[in-house]
């Protein structure tokens, strides 16, 4: 990134990321255009933009007009988005239509990786919104008082091993299940419900694994879990939570992890994508 204040381009979904991402981007005394989405957008971020505009879902050019209009140097994506909508093809413009209708695969992967080479492609570039978020990365071991018993040390080395599969087939992140049965893996419904089924289906004791798909645009989309995540769980008497460390979003951390203690849930920032060679502790394999 070069030095000095530049212009920023937010593409905003909900939640508190894309807020969180917007003060950072002010603080570093940038000027910030928001580009939001109705009934998807956190509005709590446009106070805080410099410029901003609400669009309909699939309005690409209508977004790339609007970000040179502002002379945007550089934009990134923060916040969710439901996820259906992208494929409501009576939203899609014909350059939204002809992006996606071109890809071999229509996974979340694809369909951002293809919008991202489509910004780059008209001198937009596209930078991680962490940057201006920092502290939000999951740290790694055993983040909860109770560590995973051995159950739920084998459920989460199988999960993260058939969630890395999943992700490679650009479906979803996130695998649910208990004594290595799959309850439910995600797909358009997205994480929380993928929690809610799975333990509707797999009873109590499942353990939700959440890990980055391979060779994932980490620019435009990470793994996230937080507070909200711990209360599905908790409501469906799932015990075990796996997030891929170092690669994925924690929001509101301290306070997930005591809601979690109260409820006897474990929480496992996993090394790597996984646990392969991992402890039964947590602790890193010998040396």
């Amino acid at each position: 990134m070069s030095a000095g204040p530049k212009v920023i381009g937010l593409i905003s979904g909900g939640r508190q990321f894309p807020v969180l991402v917007a003060r950072g981007v002010k603080a570093a005394g940038h000027t910030l255009v928001v580009a939001g989405f109705a009934g998807h957008t956190n509005p709590e971020v446009y106070p805080l933009a410099d410029v901003s505009r609400e669009l309909k879902l699939g309005q690409v050019t209508k977004l790339i007009d609007f970000f040179k209009q502002n002379k945007v140097e550089e934009a990134m994506m923060a916040g969710a988005i439901n996820k259906p909508g992208v494929m409501d093809i009576r939203h899609l413009d014909a350059r939204a239509v002809k992006l996606i209708f071109a890809l071999k695969g229509k996974g979340d992967d694809a369909i951002l990786r293809a919008f991202t080479t489509l910004l780059e492609g008209e001198g937009i570039r596209i930078v991680p919104p962490q940057a201006y978020a920092p502290g939000l990365m999951a740290p790694a071991g055993v983040l909860t008082r109770r560590a995973p018993d051995e159950r739920e040390w084998a459920d989460l080395r199988s999960g993260a091993h058939m969630a890395r599969e999943l992700g490679r087939l650009d479906i979803g992140q996130c695998v649910v299940l208990r004594e290595g049965i799959v309850a439910a893996v995600e797909a358009l419904e997205g994480t929380d419900a993928a929690i809610r089924r799975g333990c509707e289906l797999g009873g109590a004791g499942c353990v939700v694994v959440k890990v980055v798909k391979p060779g994932q645009e980490e620019r435009a989309d990470l793994p996230s879990v937080g507070l909200d995540t711990v209360k599905v769980m908790a409501k469906g008497q799932a015990t075990c939570l796996g997030v891929e460390a170092g690669r994925s979003l924690f929001f509101d951390l301290e306070s997930t992890v005591a809601f979690a203690d109260k409820a006897g849930i474990a929480i496992v920032g996993l090394e790597g994508g996984g646990l392969d060679g991992m402890a039964s502790d947590g602790s890193a394999p010998a040396s």
